[in-house]
């Protein structure tokens, strides 16, 4: 599942992490890559132990444990801390597959299910890095407003563009979900939707009972904890 989360920052959140990223020091996004990954990746990242990062990081956090649709779509066990990336002067990311298992700080792993984009820079800042993102259905252009994230298989092919002009700042993070199997939570967030449309026109509907059940009796077959 490719899921749009509009609007996880606010305008005023977005002012803040700019103004901060502006003043930040960023190192070669190389370092941060696995041997495979390193040969096609052309970037900018600023170390996650920055204060500037850090600081981005709690506010997109807390943005995450507010936003009811992430919770729904993402169901989270664990989520990595997010980090920080810049794109100019026809840097790009080429196809890659996202590492399964990452280290988190402070010890412990986290097992990457979904992979999070949060975009920082307008579309009309920046000409080509779009994010490619291939599925079953074909291959997905994204590129969104600031503040808006894609969620994403972590297992999926995925690539970002050139950028040809301006500066592409956004950043990025891994989700662990209690539901290892994409269309397995593809099929649960469809069966939530479906009851709260029904739940909307009419609170007393005789299925929301037993919608709710299916959902409840479904997530306790497959759910890990």
């Amino acid at each position: 599942m490719i899921l749009n989360i509009p609007e996880l920052l606010k305008p005023s959140q977005i002012t803040q992490a700019r103004e901060l990223l502006e003043k930040a020091e960023w190192i070669d996004g190389k370092l941060s890559a696995g041997a495979q990954a390193a040969q096609v990746k052309n970037n900018q990242e600023i170390a996650k132990n920055h204060s500037a990062a850090q600081q981005i990081s709690q506010m997109i956090t807390a943005a995450l444990a507010a936003n009811k649709l992430f919770a729904m779509a993402a169901l989270p066990s664990k989520i990595s801390p997010p980090s920080f990336n810049r794109y100019e002067s026809r840097q790009t990311y080429g196809p890659h597959i996202d590492n399964a298992i990452r280290p988190l700080p402070g010890g412990g792993l986290i097992r990457g299910d979904i992979s999070a984009t949060l975009f920082l820079s307008n579309p009309e800042d920046y000409d080509g890095g779009e994010l490619t993102v291939e599925d079953t259905f074909g291959t997905h252009q994204i590129k969104l407003p600031s503040g808006h994230m894609v969620i994403y298989p972590a297992s999926s092919l995925h690539q970002v563009k050139p950028v040809t002009r301006g500066v592409r700042l956004a950043s990025f993070f891994w989700i662990q979900s209690l539901i290892r199997n994409d269309g397995q939570r593809t099929l649960l967030f469809d069966l939530e939707l479906a009851t709260q449309g029904i739940r909307q026109k009419d609170p007393q509907h005789p299925s929301i009972m037993s919608l709710v059940g299916v959902y409840n009796n479904l997530l306790r077959q497959w759910s890990e904890i």
